[in-house]
């Protein structure tokens, strides 16, 4: 196995194809369907943080479903190849592991968004005097407004009860010590950390283990949105000790375009039914789920946070997503992702361009996949350019590339070609 320490980058075609030959997990690439440029070649496709590619799997795993629902009808509940009624069950083990967890602390179900406002109806709890939430200040919108409709949900202004924990001024990335000096400003104010693990924007991946064990040590609730780690690092929820987690699956971990969310609920709260929560039959026991007359019991565990019966289709693209990242091992993913972000930084600094600027950590262990490419004096015009030479990337408002070589499907030569489009145009 290839590790970053004992590797000599070179900036040569003929360098990032022997990389690719030696790559352990090269064959994967062939698992994918990478979508074609008008001239029959395939796209440099680096949006792996934005969408995954599909697994050529998922159409073979959707029609498996779509022939039983055909022959089966409602009988495919319990009759099908994979019984629609516990198909949730299948996807949790390989779940768990991509997050660090323990199966039964993780649930696939809802979308990312929906599963964060559920979490925060159970774990955010405020009172007169603790009852602030902190965000980084650059989260993804979606997370921002969630939280400030929570806010707002219990009588509280957003701009008295949401606290931004930001970069200094001149600087890309948000620092711990100043998330400690947050906490001594509001000491006993603040009831929730509600923190993505890796930025959007930035692509920084923050210290989890960290952050989780400064909020507990003042009694703060904990929670991360994995939206841009899940399938990308390995955040260790389990060890980590977070209250709650949520994630998307349509990014790096390929389920399609609005797929399925993951949530997490730590081992610590499962047998704790006076957590207040909005419920939904599909989180009752088991045993009387179906004696439609019975209290609400939930099931122990983060399936009881379940609402509605699992969407079969959705799920089983998901499941041939987790058979890929079974086959290839989340270890053996991780490593190369180390590998194939540091190749495309050492390209980017052989450029020598004063037009650009890498606002991601440099130190591997602080990011994921992802590098967000800050371009001096931009107009969107460099990342049109690229897109017209076959570059799949993303633009994020005001001037940033996100460049995301995803190491199931991405190989050393996509780097490559990238950065030698880059050097032309610029």
């Amino acid at each position: 196995m290839l590790t970053q320490e004992k590797i000599t980058y070179k900036n040569s075609l003929e360098f990032a194809q022997q990389m690719d030959q030696k790559d352990p997990l090269k064959k994967f690439r062939d698992e994918f369907h990478i979508p074609l440029q008008k001239n029959g070649e395939p796209h440099v496709y680096l949006c792996g943080n934005s969408l995954g590619l599909q697994p050529k799997l998922t159409q073979t795993y959707i029609q498996q479903e779509l022939d039983d629902w055909a022959k089966l009808g409602v009988e495919g509940h319990t009759e099908a190849k994979k019984p629609w009624m516990p198909y949730h069950e299948f996807l949790s083990e390989s779940m768990a592991k991509i997050v660090g967890a323990k199966p039964s602390e993780v649930v696939v179900m809802n979308t990312l968004t929906t599963n964060l406002h559920l979490m925060m109806v159970s774990f955010y709890q405020p009172t007169p005097t603790r009852y602030k939430i902190v965000i980084e200040a650059d989260a993804f919108p979606s997370d921002k407004y969630a939280v400030e409709s929570q806010l707002k949900f219990h009588n509280i202004d957003p701009k008295d009860g949401l606290i931004l924990w930001k970069p200094r001024e001149g600087e890309n990335l948000c620092r711990f010590e100043d998330l400690e000096q947050i906490v001594e400003d509001n000491r006993d104010k603040i009831a929730l950390f509600m923190i993505g693990n890796t930025n959007y924007y930035s692509g920084q991946f923050y210290e989890m283990k960290k952050i989780t064990e400064l909020g507990h040590r003042n009694d703060i609730v904990v929670g991360f949105d994995l939206a841009h780690g899940a399938g990308n690092i390995q955040p260790n929820l389990h060890e980590v000790g977070a209250d709650f987690a949520v994630w998307c699956t349509y990014k790096y971990l390929n389920s399609g375009p609005g797929s399925l969310g993951g949530c997490f609920v730590h081992e610590r709260h499962a047998h704790n039914k006076e957590l207040k929560r909005f419920v939904g039959w599909w989180g009752h026991n088991k045993d009387t789920r179906f004696n439609m007359r019975k209290e609400f019991d939930p099931i122990p565990g983060a399936e009881g946070w379940q609402l509605s019966n699992p969407p079969i289709l959705s799920m089983a693209a998901i499941r041939s997503s987790l058979t890929v990242f079974d086959q290839a091992g989340f270890e053996n993913i991780r490593k190369k992702a180390v590998l194939l972000t540091g190749y495309l930084e050492f390209l980017l600094d052989e450029l020598q361009l004063e037009k650009i600027n890498i606002i991601t950590p440099r130190n591997p262990e602080e990011r994921g996949c992802q590098l967000s490419i800050q371009v001096k004096n931009a107009d969107k015009s460099l990342f049109t350019a690229l897109t017209e030479k076959g570059v799949i990337a993303d633009w994020r408002e005001p001037d940033v590339i996100r460049v995301a070589p995803a190491p199931l499907y991405n190989s050393f030569e996509d780097v490559y070609k990238f950065v030698e489009i880059l050097k032309s145009l610029c």
